[in-house]
């Protein structure tokens, strides 16, 4: 699983953070942090969760 992110429609919302921190972060300016690009299968459930609650469809995850 990769996890894509479109940086250009990213608002910094953090709602993909509060739904799998270890792979997504946000800093002090709102700015999106991919922490694992490649995040392992384990975490398969809450990339999907952060993908189906970004408001702005800036995630998207290719197999």
């Amino acid at each position: 699983m990769k996890v894509i992110v479109d940086y250009e429609r990213c608002e910094g919302n953090a709602r993909c953070v509060k739904e799998a921190p270890t792979v997504f972060r946000t800093d002090e300016n709102d700015q999106l942090h991919l922490l694992q690009p490649e995040p392992p299968e384990e975490l398969r459930a809450a990339v999907e969760a952060a993908v189906a609650r970004c408001p702005r469809q800036a995630l998207m995850i290719d197999d």
